[in-house]
């Protein structure tokens, strides 16, 4: 009988192939719509239950997009943790583009988090053209 361990590792493994193989965008788009209820958060609810529900759908999504990008050959572990390593370097050197920039604020945060989306989406998707195995 397979262990708890098991069957977890299983179906994370089936999570990451459905997110890293998504030939529609249909996780880009509902890491998209999840920046949407972010920004509706901030502005009007501000419920921190929606805010963290929402930023680890947001960060789950984006981290196996860069683990796949940057950390594909290694094994499922690793390259969760390492692709989430990653989306934190790369919010914070884009949080910092945007400050030199403009100040920071709720509409900048959000622009941060769109920018974040679309190249982790755009370097998993450079990545899974570039070994064309599906």
């Amino acid at each position: 009988m397979p262990s708890i361990k098991m069957k977890w590792a299983v179906s994370f493994e089936i999570v990451e192939k459905s997110v890293v193989y998504d030939k529609d965008f249909i996780y880009t788009i509902a890491s998209y719509s999840v920046i949407l209820a972010i920004f509706m958060n901030l502005n009007s609810l501000h419920s921190p239950l929606i805010g963290l529900i929402a930023s680890v759908i947001y960060s789950g999504i984006n981290a196996i997009f860069l683990g796949n990008a940057f950390f594909g050959e290694e094994n499922t572990f690793f390259r969760f943790m390492f692709g989430f390593l990653s989306l934190t370097m790369l919010l914070g050197f884009v949080s910092w583009l945007i400050m030199i920039i403009y100040n920071l604020d709720v509409l900048r945060s959000i622009l941060v988090l769109l920018i974040t989306t679309t190249l982790s989406s755009l370097l998993n998707r450079r990545r899974k053209h570039k070994n064309a195995t599906y």
